[in-house]
């Protein structure tokens, strides 16, 4: 059996950096500015990035630098400038998908490892093989591959480190390479701009051409009779929240890591530099998990399932990885699942004395809602039997985006907690 792959978490900004790595990542993945795909959420900046090279160092755990825009010609200068200032920081990578760009790194800093973004699309083992040749250490592979190609690629090319997406979001396009945002918008996907356009809403229209005619199935869709289709039927399906034609549930292969592994994946990585520290924390939990039970050679627990759909998501699908299910990739609904049994409630900041916690609060809370305590050590439940703002005044309700609040609690308080409410709580009566 190859080495205990890696579990590889995004971090979006420094805060988040340290949240993944306090719930179980063994390597993270942090933007260059305005040379990342996700340029216009980047809060790093090359001073910042350093410190977090030596931050990761000193755990122990490794960091990979993204710089895998296709620049444009007057980025190049300002592109090359970046690197050289972060490739002297020493990361344990750097993520790059511009085949010029990549050529001068190797020239310049022949020692740093250069991952091949899933930009570049790979999809097969002879290019695989190329970028081998090229001086690149690992290949981040596209999402549009099935379990059978991943496996065919590593017995190919067995030499070379492989990178699988196993949780997140799902491109409509080849990963990255969407048009929609810049038609749209003016905002390039590559150039880390995009406007999530495939997650709007659409609605249908469609100008008859001469000798077409529209009717109603029995199931009431309406249908279109093409000319010169020989009574073939092209459906227009539109409900009441519109349609979502482009809109793909995101991806989860937590209960194929093992399948993965196999295949020769060396680097489990989770897609989410945007989401919430909420969502990065219990993900990153989730699938920290579900590979130490792997490793152990332990069945897989489907509650893990369920941890996962704590969070923000639009469905899940395994997409590609699994033959013929990106039958039901697509969510034609809505952009996001709407029943999630919990919400983000809050994140902890401090403690006092008598089993206090401070608490910065993210979504409306109140006095008896059940909540679940999470850590990267523990997990429990409890009631809001009490509330204070910051003077000692007691409260019923707060709000996120409100500020703090102290919440007694009669569990253990642990660094890197955060708060979700179980929904559906019934709520006692207020006292009067």
């Amino acid at each position: 059996m190859a080495k205990i792959p890696e579990l590889l978490c995004p971090a979006g900004s420094p805060e988040k950096l340290r949240y993944a790595l306090a719930f179980g990542a063994d390597a993270v993945y942090a933007g260059i500015p305005r040379f990342s795909l996700r340029a216009k959420e980047n809060p790093y900046n090359n001073s910042s990035l350093k410190e977090d090279i030596e931050y990761c160092h000193k755990l122990g755990k490794k960091i990979y630098v993204t710089a895998n825009i296709l620049p444009q010609n007057r980025k190049l200068q300002s592109f090359k400038s970046s690197i050289l200032t972060i490739a002297e920081a020493g990361p344990d990578g750097i993520i790059m998908s511009d085949p010029g760009m990549i050529q001068f790194v190797r020239k310049e800093f022949p020692d740093l490892s250069i991952h091949l973004s899933v930009q570049t699309n790979t999809i097969n083992w002879m290019s695989v093989a190329f970028w081998r040749d090229y001086g690149v250490k690992r290949i981040i592979l596209s999402r549009e591959l099935s379990m059978e190609e991943l496996k065919e690629i590593h017995n190919q090319v067995p030499d070379i480190g492989l990178e699988s997406f196993v949780h997140g979001s799902i491109c409509i396009a080849y990963s990255g390479r969407c048009l929609l945002s810049n038609y749209f918008n003016h905002r390039d996907a590559n150039q880390g701009t995009c406007t999530n356009s495939c997650r709007w809403e659409y609605n249908v229209k469609e100008e008859l051409q001469e000798g077409e005619k529209v009717t109603q199935s029995p199931q009431g869709e309406y249908l279109i009779e093409e000319k010169g289709r020989d009574g073939d039927l092209m459906p227009i399906e539109e409900d009441e929240h519109g349609t979502y034609i482009m809109n793909s549930k995101d991806l989860r292969a937590i209960e194929h890591l093992d399948q993965l592994w196999r295949a020769g994946v060396e680097s489990f990585k989770i897609e989410g530099r945007t989401k919430s520290i909420y969502y990065l924390s219990l993900i990153t939990k989730s699938y920290r998990a579900a590979i130490d039970d792997m490793v152990a050679s332990k069945p897989f627990d489907k509650k893990l399932l369920s941890e996962t759909e704590k969070t923000a998501n639009r469905g899940f699908t395994t997409a590609f990885l699994v033959s013929a299910s990106e039958k039901k990739t697509e969510r034609f609904n809505s952009p996001q699942e709407e029943n999630l049994p919990q919400v983000y409630a809050g994140k902890i900041l401090n403690e006092r004395a008598g089993g206090w916690m401070q608490v910065e609060v993210k979504n409306r809370i109140e006095v008896g809602h059940e909540i679940e305590y999470i850590s990267p050590q523990n997990k429990y439940r409890f009631h809001i039997s009490a509330m204070e703002n910051q003077t000692g005044l007691a409260l019923q309700v707060a709000h996120g985006g409100n500020g703090t609040v102290w919440i007694k609690t009669e569990g253990k308080i642990d660094p890197f907690a955060l708060l979700s409410r179980v929904i559906n709580t019934p709520v006692p009566s207020p006292v009067s």
